[in-house]
């Protein structure tokens, strides 16, 4: 049985990972290392939580000795790192959190799977010449887009906020252990994700639990920043292929081709709730344009064309179906 080291996976896209990654490979096992911040929720993995193949520890991935515990009590052959702090507003308020978190855990993570794995740089032990280091970042370290581009793998990075810096700074940890120790690592960074099991402060959330509250719906500014959005269940499917096939020290993004603005996004939303759950006025009329974030990047889009055309990937969902799946679960969660 190979044990995998999973982190940050009581979170958002880990939770729907987990699932999917221990059903579709019996042979693998899974070791959860989550600090259940407020970001965390073990709900979100009830489905597996009696699963033999599945072990949650409670811990801190900036903590060495536990880190070095779990990679001897359970032989880790593998990491797929998720776990971040991950909300820019937060990020803004409290940003030596994110410094902690995203930079000195993954340097935790990266160096301890290199002493774990190789001998000296670029020699793998004999029984870990397969182990692999997959770590997941995000669109937002490339900054902020004109009207037309799109980001691409090479894409200078141009980090505007405390969150994005703090990722792109772990990416950058990542590709030095690849280059300096020859650890054999993968990045894949993402577009906005969508879809069950998302944090209540997140915008879709938000929108719809404002919505059914009969609350404003706050817009950030004129609502017209884009975010490229892409189904949760779609990236972890990105993020098998990049994990078992993706080539060593390369980088994949992973978008859904899925441009919206802000507000279309909430009249969408709003639209989809006026036909499930009809009242005597529109949720529309309950949106509301509120100061804009500090240094809001105005556009993000992702050319997922290495990806679809190297590992063969493609999003099962567009935005049209994937928005109702979500609305779905949302209002059973809400109501």
């Amino acid at each position: 049985m190979n044990h995998i080291l999973v982190t940050g996976c009581a979170g958002f896209i880990g939770s729907n990972f987990v699932p999917y990654f221990l059903e579709k490979y019996p042979e693998y096992s899974l070791v959860n290392l989550d600090l259940l911040t407020y970001a965390g929720d073990l709900n979100n993995l009830k489905e597996v939580e009696q699963n033999p193949r599945y072990k949650f520890i409670q811990g801190n991935i900036c903590n060495r000795e536990l880190v070095e515990f779990i990679f001897h009590e359970y032989d880790i052959r593998g990491i797929i790192h998720f776990a971040a702090e991950s909300h820019v507003d937060n990020s803004i308020k409290n940003p030596n959190v994110f410094i902690e978190t995203n930079i000195n855990g993954t340097f935790t993570l990266l160096d301890v799977s290199y002493k774990y794995w190789l001998e000296k740089p670029f020699i793998y032990k004999n029984e870990y010449k397969d182990c692999r280091f997959h770590h997941i970042s995000t669109d937002e370290v490339y900054g902020s887009l004109n009207e037309v581009d799109l980001f691409t793998e090479e894409t200078p990075y141009a980090p505007n906020s405390p969150y994005s810096a703090s990722k792109a700074s772990s990416d950058m940890l990542v590709r030095s252990y690849n280059h300096t120790y020859g650890l054999d690592t993968v990045i894949s960074n993402c577009s906005n994700n969508y879809g069950p099991k998302q944090h209540d402060e997140k915008l879709i959330p938000t929108i719809i639990r404002k919505a059914l509250a009969g609350e404003p719906i706050p817009i950030y500014g004129d609502g017209k920043n884009i975010r490229d959005w892409l189904y949760v269940l779609d990236h972890c499917k990105g993020i098998d292929l990049v994990y078992h096939n993706g080539k060593s020290g390369e980088t994949y993004n992973i978008g859904g081709r899925n441009e919206r603005t802000n507000i279309e996004i909430a009249n969408t939303i709003c639209s989809i709730l006026d036909k499930k759950i009809p009242t005597n006025r529109s949720y529309k009329d309950l949106i509301t344009f509120v100061e804009d974030r500090a240094g809001h990047d105005k556009r993000y889009a992702i050319d997922a064309t290495k990806l679809e055309t190297t590992l063969l990937w493609k999003a099962d969902e567009n935005f049209d179906t994937g928005i109702i799946k979500t609305v779905d679960y949302y209002i059973d969660k809400y109501t």
